[in-house]
């Protein structure tokens, strides 16, 4: 359902208004949000108040979107593999209501597959199901179809909608709250002016300049500028087929509020803040470098499970997908940016199930490739043209190269002296013209404090110990080789 679907579905606009704001997105272009605001139907605390809604909670069985055999398939194949015999127990396992649990557990019964056994051994009050021979019989099966054991998937159309409510262009970055985000990095104010418009944007971003200069620190600090929380769904069905997507490596749960209106444990409160098969979260962020192949852009089937993992794209919804090192991955970048030239433009992927059926998903992440090589090596013009935003990272100043040593230093509690900066300077940089780069005062330090360590000093940079790690970090023209 799309976000003028779903406030149509409201009553908050009526169809004639629809109508209009969708004639006037093709004219003006901009979400559609946006529109609705512009042609004044909406206020934007309205609409924001909208989007921020959480999954609703499924009160019974219809409400889960999914068909009766479905659930009690995902119900029969838990009790039989995870001897979990309560209504909490299952509810806690499966991730659906108590409420929906007995309505199940009541329709299982009247089908002759469940039976109550008594009370619960730990509290009377709480009675217990077993299955029946006839229920065991259709675990089994279910089990042959497919072994998933865990929360009951979200169906497709309402996992669209969620996107759409809270894409990454929603939240827009103020300069005070990115410049707080890279405030651990030396980096000068024309980067950190352009770098702005760029993750608002939503759009392919392309980083690119000498090796060492910070790239990819700077992806990793964007994600950190982004403070709304986005809902990921443990799994979604397709076509009765089970795709996993939440993923704790890269999915971090949202902080609970202070207030004490979030949860630990919300299955056992009375009162659900969202659906529990969703995982309410702070916006992914996935990198990737040369390991990446076209095989992991696409649904990963296990043909002894009989599920789907979700490809990286599809766990980094809604938040940031960073390509480092871009021109190393064993696929070739022309073939890689031809994979993903429509869902850049377009904003839609199109994935395919092993049966055959293709469908489409929103394609809402902020991509972001990170390379040291020229971009005209790794694209061609139509394919730099949609990347919308490029920058280049240079070298840092002197003084920006003083100020990253001094960072680093504080941070280690190394001593260093002007005349070292100076000898360093001197008899280094410019004796050899080496550039400058934002990855050498901290391969400095390391060393120092590796070298120290070994001969029980306290760490302190001395000449001796300079120039030994620089000798690591570098290796210079006509320097002798080691005797061996």
């Amino acid at each position: 359902m799309a976000i003028g679907e779903l406030l149509l579905a409201k009553g908050i606009i009526n169809e004639a208004q629809l109508n209009k704001v969708l004639h006037q997105q093709k004219i003006a272009g901009g979400r559609i949000g946006d529109n609705l605001v512009a042609l004044g139907y909406l206020r934007r605390e309205e609409l924001e108040a909208i989007l921020q809604e959480p999954p609703s909670v499924p009160r019974s069985m219809d409400e889960t979107g999914l068909e009766t055999n479905f659930l009690l398939n995902c119900l029969l194949r838990t009790m039989y593999i995870s001897a979990l015999q309560t209504i909490p127990e299952l509810s806690e396992q499966i991730k659906l209501t108590r409420a929906v649990i007995e309505e199940l557990l009541t329709f299982a019964k009247k089908e002759a597959l469940v039976e109550i056994r008594g009370p619960s051994e730990k509290n009377p009050n709480i009675m217990r199901y077993a299955l029946t021979n006839a229920g065991k019989e259709r675990a089994s099966e279910a089990l042959r179809r497919c072994e998933y054991i865990g929360p009951v998937p979200i169906p497709l159309e309402p996992f669209q909608t969620q996107i759409q409510k809270q894409t990454i262009t929603n939240e827009v970055i103020g300069i005070e709250k990115l410049k707080k985000a890279l405030a651990h990095l030396v980096l000068s104010q024309d980067i950190v002016r352009k770098l702005g418009p760029a993750a608002n944007s939503g759009r392919a971003v392309l980083i690119y300049g000498s090796a060492g200069n910070g790239k990819t620190s700077i992806a990793e600090a964007i994600i950190n500028a982004f403070e709304q929380p986005v809902y990921i769904p443990y799994c979604i069905e397709v076509d009765g087929q089970i795709i996993k997507i939440y993923d704790p490596s890269v999915h971090r749960p949202f902080p609970i509020r202070a207030d004490g209106d979030g949860y630990s444990n919300p299955i056992f409160l009375p009162h659900l803040e969202h659906d529990p098969r969703w995982v309410r979260c702070k916006r992914p962020y996935i990198i990737t470098g040369g390991e990446l192949t076209l095989e992991m852009l696409d649904l990963e089937f296990d043909v002894h499970s009989k599920y789907y993992e979700a490809p990286l794209q599809m766990k980094a919804v809604g938040g940031i997908f960073v390509i480092d090192d871009f021109g190393r991955q064993r696929v070739r970048p022309h073939e890689l940016l031809n994979r993903w030239i429509f869902p850049m433009e377009r904003k839609i992927d199109y994935l395919t199930l092993h049966t055959g059926k293709k469908f489409a998903l929103l394609f809402d992440q902020l991509v972001i490739f990170a390379t040291n090589f020229p971009p005209e090596e790794l694209m061609d013009p139509a394919q730099l043209r949609r990347v919308h935003y490029k920058m280049k990272i240079n070298p840092p100043t002197e003084e920006e190269y003083k100020e990253i040593f001094q960072r680093i230093c504080d941070s280690y509690g190394l001593g260093f002296s002007d005349d070292l900066m100076n000898y360093l300077l001197d008899s280094f940089y410019l004796k050899h013209k080496v550039p400058f780069a934002g990855f050498h005062p901290k391969f400095i330090a390391e060393h120092v404090i590796a070298a120290c360590n070994y001969l029980g000093t306290t760490p302190q940079i001395t000449q001796e110990l300079l120039t030994d790690s620089l000798e690591n970090m570098v290796i210079l023209a006509g320097q002798p080789a080691a005797q061996g």
